[in-house]
């Protein structure tokens, strides 16, 4: 029996992709472009699409951060105490800022939706969906109890990630991201830090009645590019390849005739699976070799590994998916930290999140829909 989505089920992957991206969700952090900000509008569109589509669907919608809500629903099953898979996309988006098309248009043309979000993540998301509506007939009878969740603030902080991943654990996690339908196990990690030197502001004629803030920076500065980076390029990883260090954004002072009091550089790390626990201590040792009054704040998002022998990784195998690595990181760590094992995928490309005319081909939501809809069905 043919598993393959009927003209109706592409129908409708498309039309979700499009109402998805039509219901704006961007992450406030940062420069969001627009005051349409916060997932609570999607959340709100996808429990009553859920509630109609699936009566018998247990739904909660709780606040992870004030007016930003998870969307956690549990699929109705014939008995307790299956194992459990979540599919769980993310519901925020980056900036619209400088989009040179209309962020939440969702206009179909050229074979492709476009729009904020129609690669990360809500063409996934929509796949996903239209999946589990093609088997709502089957799922209650799947040997896995199913579960879907749309997830606050991926983009900044990974603060709905983190807030079902403390509450509930999983046999499998797929997050949803634009793989290409590949299994992405395993991917770096990162470490946004925060690097603060402080000094003494005097007038810029008396420079020698001050401290400036800037020259310990520099030394700081010249240490990552002399020492620092070449140290983290020997921590190495089969599939991930090297840590890395790149300086992103520094500043200081307040104008030219005032000696600094403060200077300020921010810098991203990627971390690896197998670097150890070690690796931070020794990183900022180096940082206070340079800078000996550097003051440190750290934003970590941790490495991913999943074995690929997982049960369920090999049901996706067999459906023409393959285990690959990631530079980028994303929710899926941080379930795998928490204890639950995960992995990335879904339909479309990386190389189009995030960019100003982001889209996504119907034919990679038709594959999408489909591949999900025969994973499910492995399951019976």
């Amino acid at each position: 029996m043919s598993h393959l989505t009927s003209v109706a089920e592409t129908t409708l992957v498309v039309r979700l992709c499009q109402e998805l991206i039509r219901v704006p969700s961007v992450n406030p952090e940062d420069n969001p472009g627009t005051d349409l900000t916060g997932e609570s509008r999607c959340v709100e569109w996808l429990a009553h699409w859920i509630q109609t589509q699936f009566p018998d669907a247990f739904i909660q919608t709780p606040e992870v951060l004030p007016r930003r809500p998870n969307l956690v629903v549990r699929f109705h099953s014939d008995r307790p105490g299956k194992p459990r898979l979540l599919f769980a996309p993310h519901t925020d988006t980056v900036s619209v800022a400088g989009m040179t098309i209309p962020p939440f248009g969702g206009d179909l043309s050229q074979n492709r939706v476009w729009g904020r979000g129609a690669s990360d993540t809500k063409g996934p998301m929509a796949a996903m969906l239209a999946a589990l509506h093609s088997c709502r007939e089957i799922i209650p009878s799947l040997s896995h109890e199913i579960w879907f969740a749309g997830l606050a603030g991926e983009e900044a902080g990974q603060h709905g990630a983190h807030a079902l991943a403390k509450s509930e654990t999983f046999d499998l996690v797929i997050a949803g991201e634009p793989t290409g339908l590949d299994i992405v196990n395993t991917h770096k990690g990162s470490m946004f830090l925060t690097l603060t030197s402080r000094g003494i502001a005097v007038h810029g004629a008396r420079p020698e009645l001050g401290k400036n803030a800037l020259y310990p920076m520099a030394d700081l500065l010249h240490s990552i590019q002399d020492d620092i980076a070449p140290w983290l390029a020997t921590f190495e990883h089969p599939v991930l390849g090297r840590s890395t260090i790149s300086p992103g954004t520094i500043r200081g002072g307040s104008k030219t005739n005032v000696v600094p009091d403060f200077c300020e550089m921010t810098i991203d790390v990627r971390t690896l699976p197998n670097q150890g626990e070690v690796f931070e201590k020794e990183l900022f040792a180096k940082f206070y070799a340079a800078c000996p009054n550097v003051e440190i704040q750290a934003f970590r998002s941790s490495p991913l590994f999943t074995s690929p022998n997982h049960p369920l990784l090999q049901n996706l195998v067999s459906l023409g998916s393959k285990p690959v690595g990631a530079p980028w990181f994303c929710d899926a760590a941080v379930f795998a930290k928490h204890g639950s094992p995960a992995v990335a995928m879904g339909p479309g490309s990386i190389e189009q999140a995030h960019t100003k005319d982001e889209w996504i081909t119907v034919e990679d939501l038709n594959l999408g829909a489909d591949f999900f809809s025969r994973f499910l069905h492995t399951l019976r």
